[in-house]
């Protein structure tokens, strides 16, 4: 039995590379955006409101593009991880996991959640009456977005660890435990900013997964300088 770690291929190809680097931007385009407008839109107060509400009103549209265009950028950065990773323990799991990530949040922009909780402005301050079909399919999308990116946590943590990378190991699983704790807190008690949290630590260890593999060290396991 081979217990030598099996090293992950370079990003040389600068196709694969480009790739790569949609997931390395997708993570902080989403967070920026996210956050500009948490702030700045009238009404709406995250504590009680999730980002995905930002879809809703006039200025809808921009995180309705925040959602597609960064669900295709994790889509996109799937393909690279593939090329990396073929034939490698997790490598084939972890790029799926990531895609259906993307896919989950292009579906989270196209299909909007309802008004709820007095936003958008105008709407009553409580929970909506009756689900609407788009709110159903926004929160599917929403829980298999969540599920695929827990499932990532645990698979990259085998990637990195077959890579003879066990901090950075470690480090994934850590990240997994965090996104999961914060975003069962933050809806357990319906604070939202747990949540918010949970989503910049689950999107920016998505982007450094993205980079780890793109900027390999010269030992060729990702990461490793």
């Amino acid at each position: 039995m081979n217990r030598h770690p099996a090293p992950v291929r370079h990003a040389t190809a600068p196709a694969t590379r480009t790739l790569l680097a949609c997931g390395v931007v997708a993570g902080p385009l989403f967070l920026v955006a996210a956050f500009v407008q948490a702030f700045a839109r009238t009404g709406f107060d995250l504590r009680r409101h999730p980002f995905s509400m930002l879809s809703l009103g006039e200025l809808g549209w921009v995180q309705i593009t925040n959602f597609v265009v960064v669900g295709l950028l994790f889509i996109a950065c799937a393909a690279g991880m593939r090329q990396v990773l073929r034939g490698h323990p997790g490598g084939s799991w972890g790029p799926v996991l990531v895609g259906v990530f993307g896919v989950a949040q292009v579906a989270g922009g196209v299909f909007v959640a309802d008004p709820a909780l007095g936003f958008p402005a105008g709407t009553g301050d409580g929970p909506p009456a009756s689900l609407s079909w788009h709110g159903i399919m926004h929160g599917l999308a929403f829980a298999v977005g969540m599920l695929a990116l827990v499932a990532a946590f645990a698979v990259f943590a085998r990637v990195l660890a077959a890579a003879g990378d066990r901090l950075r190991a470690r480090f994934s699983l850590a990240a997994g435990v965090v996104f999961v704790v914060l975003g069962g807190t933050g809806a357990g008690v319906g604070d939202w900013r747990f949540v918010a949290v949970a989503i910049a630590v689950g999107w920016s260890w998505a982007a450094w997964v993205a980079h780890r593999l793109r900027s390999p060290g010269p030992s060729g396991r990702p990461g490793r300088r």
